[in-house]
């Protein structure tokens, strides 16, 4: 599906792919509810993911004695996937929230004004409707879950109810966005343990750096249109410096995941993944282009490639405690 939408035709998103399932499979009907909720753009909820899945590979290992039965050491494949599916929702809610509080600016920006409510192919009505679809699964997943775990999932809604305002008060929207997406931080070890400690506080912080660090390299597509409607970044802030501000946030972030590692005890070998980490987020830094808006959003992309390092790295870890007596 080539063509991209607006308010005289229907298509696709500007920055979707072309041909992408939403637009070859579901009923025409249905492929604003498909955009509100972003489903012909995965890499969000793979990244408001990735704290959910190493979070709980962190409390799986967490203190893990050589030789204990590898299922005592590995995440629980059914927490798994249910941080998938609420990810998925929850990601979907919160765009669908996001679209409806910035109508009017997204119909001011050239990528974002073939979203739906801007191309006028949804009504407020019918998004706020979708909105409350999504929520409602999201809560049927999150009750799966321990009660304590609950109650520190429904505390992020706090959070999420406000980061759409952000842009409007200040430069560091993407700081409220880190709080919202690495909320997941909290969830795996409160699943785990019913219970909190310090290593997931280490683990949320480091995560929060690391969302701004990918959040500024995203928002340099959009800094001259935000910089004519008035929407405020850390792109806009930092400007020629982002490449120093990124070695900054990434280095801290780094040090955090290895802080909140050795605070639980997680064995060795899960450093080699922070290792592999660090190695990909210096090369973005080093590659970055501020001015080229589609490589600013191939390195965004690219970013689930650091969940997957540091998550197989904790799995490592784990399986590396259940088989050392043997070495």
């Amino acid at each position: 599906m080539e063509n991209i939408q607006s308010k005289d035709a229907q298509g696709r998103v500007a920055d979707a792919p072309s041909g992408h399932w939403v637009y070859r499979l579901l009923p025409r009907g249905l492929w604003p509810y498909a955009q509100l909720a972003r489903w012909d753009r995965p890499i969000g909820w793979w990244l408001l993911m990735w704290p959910c899945w190493w979070s709980a590979a962190m409390a799986a290992s967490a203190r893990a004695a050589p030789g204990a039965p590898l299922i005592d050491v590995l995440p629980s494949p059914w927490h798994l996937l249910l941080f998938m599916v609420g990810a998925i929702l929850m990601r979907g809610a919160g765009c669908t929230y996001n679209d409806i509080v910035d109508e009017d600016i997204d119909d001011k920006v050239a990528r974002t004004r073939s979203r739906p409510l801007p191309s006028g192919k949804v009504t407020r009505r019918q998004a706020w409707g979708f909105l409350a679809l999504q929520c409602l699964g999201g809560l049927l997943v999150l009750l799966q879950f321990n009660w304590f775990a609950v109650l520190v999932g429904v505390a992020s809604l706090a959070v999420v109810a406000v980061y759409p305002f952000m842009k409007r008060f200040t430069d560091w929207p993407q700081l409220f966005l880190g709080l919202a997406f690495s909320w997941g931080a909290w969830m795996g070890w409160a699943a785990h343990f019913g219970a909190l400690e310090l290593a997931p506080a280490l683990l949320y912080f480091g995560s929060i750096l690391w969302v701004i660090g990918y959040d500024t390299i995203y928002a340099h597509q959009d800094k001259e249109d935000d910089a004519l409607v008035g929407v405020r970044s850390t792109a806009r802030l930092f400007g020629g410096r982002t490449k120093q501000w990124l070695i900054g946030l990434y280095g801290a972030a780094l040090l955090f995941f290895f802080v909140a590692f050795a605070n639980a005890a997680v064995p060795m070998p899960a450093l080699a993944g922070l290792l592999a980490a660090g190695a990909h987020l210096w090369r973005q830094i080093r590659v970055l282009d501020i001015d080229d808006p589609d490589q600013c959003l191939r390195l965004f992309k690219s970013n689930s490639t650091v969940g997957w390092l540091i998550f197989l790295g904790l799995l490592g870890g784990g399986v590396w405690a259940s088989i050392s007596p043997n070495f």
